[in-house]
This record gives structure tokens, sequence and C-alpha cells, in this order.
């Protein structure tokens, strides 16, 4: 990996109109952003449809793509919806706060606009989209059944009747022509996703701009994935997680986190050689410049705990595929470059194994400075890995100082050289910037210097997340410059 460095945003978060970012015209003003930063790279969350508590690390479906995030002024200039059916849909969410993505009116007003757009679609370009489906058929046929079947029944997939809940030869046949409009419903938005995904990464290409995505290592129970190929997880006959993943106890939390998704059949998926993973990591590829591997330790080994139990005291560490599963990734995707998400309690072997490829790992600065030793500190770090100055995880910079105690920051602004007229959250950026980790990404909200309000993701609260959004005149020219500036003075323009 050369010398670079990027900007994190969701998608989500960009100031699009209609209440949500998408992938219209301010993902291409925010590449045009970019490219004037002098960055290398957008680092994105990951872009599948969004699950329990609208996070997109529980989705319904790993490889498909959102439908919120299809632009609807595109689909108005490709002839999809009428500008007046647009406008009537913003009268719905006058008034809504621009800084927050607001779910419930989504759901409510903008999937029937979506409907509306795909049918007009299959109507004029039925030919495409079938090319497209066919070409897409791993993944989408089940996807587009299992969410044409989510309508009717209401509940996940180990709920619905015997037959479908098996996927009975007959009922499956019998369901696709039952179900036939709302299957082509979903084809017919993925195949619209698709095609705005591919122009904005042409146009990121055209401008120099890479694009990082993220791969959750887990996927929810109630989900395509689970439902379309059950043997590859820890489940009983009825579909049910014999254990599940979470971490273990900790000074953070005395309890553990049950994070309750199932856990994979390891021995099972080395023996069909990892199909499974490697049809899935080559949907990203075929996406992102660079994949970074969410939780990656538990590719080491992984904390399973009982089903059954309430939080995550009872589990126990169990090994992961190893090296034979990395090396199998690395072989088949030699162009694609990994980053490791190897944050928490790393062991040796964590290291060992994500050394055995070369795969840079991730120091972020704000877990730098709770003691003189801390790998995370910019002295230590090795040239192959990523410096992150927050995470989606995280308090945003500016809210992580204002936690810090007095002493502590006192050796934050010794270490950093901090003044108040460079400010101290620039200060904390030109730290990471001028490291010599290869990679150097900072969220958006850090080069705003914005506050708690503005963090992403609090893990382990269920609701109010995934919300904050830019505001239009936020990413502005004068920004571009102060961040270019940075950029080009620490070389990784």
């Amino acid at each position: 990996m050369q010398r670079r460095s990027a900007i994190l945003l969701p998608l989500s978060s960009l100031p699009s109109s209609h209440g949500i970012g998408s992938l219209g015209q301010a993902a291409y003003d925010f590449i045009d952003f970019l490219a004037a930063s002098q960055q290398s790279y957008w680092q994105m969350l990951p872009l599948c449809p969004l699950g329990s508590g609208n996070s997109p690390y529980a989705s319904y479906a790993s490889a498909a793509g959102e439908p919120c995030l299809i632009d609807l002024d595109l689909l108005v200039q490709q002839g999809w919806l009428s500008a007046e059916e647009v406008a009537a849909y913003d009268k719905q969410i006058v008034g809504d706060n621009p800084r927050l993505i607001h779910y419930p009116h989504l759901h409510k007003y903008r999937l029937p606009l979506l409907e509306q757009a795909s049918r007009r679609c299959w109507q004029s370009q039925a030919e495409q989209i079938e090319k497209f489906a066919e070409e897409n058929r791993g993944w989408l046929d089940d996807y587009a059944l299992y969410m044409a079947l989510k309508r009717p029944f209401q509940r996940p997939w180990y709920q619905w009747p015997e037959e479908i809940r098996q996927r009975q030869a007959a009922a499956m046949v019998a369901y696709r022509v039952q179900l036939d409009a709302d299957v082509r419903l979903f084809t017919g938005l993925q195949y619209l996703f698709q095609q705005q995904w591919q122009q904005l990464k042409q146009y990121a290409q055209e401008k120099g701009i890479g694009m990082i995505g993220d791969l959750p290592i887990y996927v929810a129970l109630d989900s395509a994935d689970v439902w379309a190929e059950p043997q590859w997880f820890q489940l009983d006959a009825q579909g049910q997680p014999q254990r599940v993943a979470g971490c273990p106890p900790d000074k953070f939390s005395p309890t553990g986190q049950r994070w309750g998704n199932p856990l994979y059949d390891w021995e099972k998926l080395r023996a069909d050689g990892y199909g499974w993973w490697l049809r899935r990591i080559a949907i990203q590829a075929a996406r992102f410049e660079i994949l970074r591997i969410d939780h990656f330790r538990g590719l080491e080994s992984y904390f399973a705990i009982p089903a059954d139990a309430q939080d995550a005291q009872q589990g126990e560490w169990l090994p992961g595929p190893g090296a034979n599963f990395l090396q199998t990734i690395c072989q088949w995707f030699p162009n694609l470059q990994l980053l490791a998400e190897d944050l928490g309690h790393i062991t040796e072997a964590v290291q060992q194994l994500r050394e055995s490829c070369s795969i840079p790992g991730m120091k972020v600065l704000q877990f730098a400075f709770d003691t003189p030793s801390s790998p995370y500190l910019p002295h230590q770090y090795p040239h192959n890995c990523a410096c992150y100055s927050s995470t989606h995880d995280t308090l945003p910079l500016a809210a992580w100082w204002g936690t810090l105690s007095e002493k502590r920051q006192y050796y934050v602004r010794r270490y950093l050289g901090l003044n108040e007229q460079e400010g101290i959250v620039y200060g904390l950026l030109r730290g990471g910037m001028s490291s010599v980790a290869d990679l150097f990404v900072a969220q958006m909200q850090d080069w705003l210097a914005l506050g708690a309000s503005s963090r992403i993701n609090t893990p382990g609260v269920a609701h109010g997340n995934w919300r904050w959004r830019l505001l239009p005149s936020e990413a502005n020219s004068a920004l571009a410059l102060r961040i270019a500036d940075m950029t080009r003075l620490y070389g990784r323009a």
C-alpha cells in the first residue's frame, strides 16, 4: 500500500435531497471534494440493505444494495419517476431535521415510490434486467424471493411455514409464481442500484478516487444469506443457532456483548473450499479497491455464546479458520487490498495471522493515550497499517477530547504539540496524517470538528444510530484547501 489518505463517510450521510444520502449528485459532489482535498480514497460503511436498528451490519442480505440509497433525481432523469411524484413524496418529509435520517418516513413513503420506478423500468428495460438477473443469479434469486416472502409473512424466515422455511422444491416454485410481482420488484431495485453504483464508481475512477468498502464478518440470522444456505452455519433442525457471536466481558462491559449472529460451521466451509465466502467477497471486490474485514480476530478464534444465554459470560473462545482460509482469499483475489479491523483484545496469534498475508491492521488515534506503551501511539506504528482518527463506533475527536481528564489532555498536548491557535482537533488530525502509517483515514466529522451528536453508532444501544448527515455547505472549498495543504505537507497526495 502506498502512502495515502482517505475520508470516512457513509453514503447515507451525504446531504442528498429527499431525506437520506444516495447515489446521486451529492455523491458526485463529494467525490469532487475528495479530489480537491487531495485524498485518494472514500471509505464507506456497508451498502447492504438495512436490518435491525437500521444497521447495515445486521443486513437482510450481504450481497444486495440498500434500495433507499437509489437516487430519486436520477430516476426522474431516466423517466422512471416524474418530478411531480418526487415532489409529492418530499411533502411528507418537509420540516424534518436535515441533520438526521428519519427512517419511518423512508419505510412508509420512499419504498412505494421506488416500487413505481422498478415497475416502469421493467416495462422498457426487461431484457437488460433479465440479463442482470442472470449474471447475478447466484445471490439475486434467493434475495428477491426472500424479500418477496417477507411481505406476506411479516416475520423472520425461521418462523415461516415449514415447506418454505426448509426450501422444499415444490414450495419454492409455487411461491415464486405466486409472488412473481414482488420478486420482479426486488430484482428491479437491485438493477437500479447497480446501474447508479457503476456510474458513480466510474466517475470516482476518472477523478482518481478509490473506494474502500467494509465487510461485516457475520451475517444476520434473519437474512437471505442464512435462509438460502443454512448448511454453512451452526444451526439446529429448526433453523435456530446453537451458539451465537459476541465478545467476552471486559472493563467496558462486565457481562460482555451478545451480538446474536449465527456462527459459521468452519469445518464444512473448509471442506467446500470456502466457496460461500469466495462468492461473497467477489461481489465486494467488484465494487471496491480496498476491503476492510470487520472483526478480523474472529478468523483466528471466535467467541461462541450458548444461544440460550442472556449475556456473554458463558461464552468460550473456539478456533477460527486461520491461515488456510486467509491464504485462500488472498490467492483468489490478488488485486484486492484487504484491511484488517484488528481492534480490541488482539493476541500474538491474531497478529501472526494478519501478517501471514501482509494485511495492514488498524490503529485508532484516540485509543493511543491510555498508557505510554500503547500500540496505538504513532511512534509505535509500522508502515503497513491504517491510522484512523476515530471510527463510526466511537465519539468523534472533538467529543472524545471533552471526555479526557486534565491529566490526560496534558499528556496528549505534550505528545502531539497541540495548541489553541491550530485547534485541538486539527492537531490530532495532524498527528495521524504525519504518522508513518501507509494509510490515514479521518471521519468527515473530525475534519469539521463536530461534537457527540455527529456520532454514527453507539455499540450496545438499539435506537438512534445511523442517522447523522452532512449539511450541504460543510464540504466546501475552504475546507478542501485546508485538508489538501496538510495532505501534501505530509506526503500523502
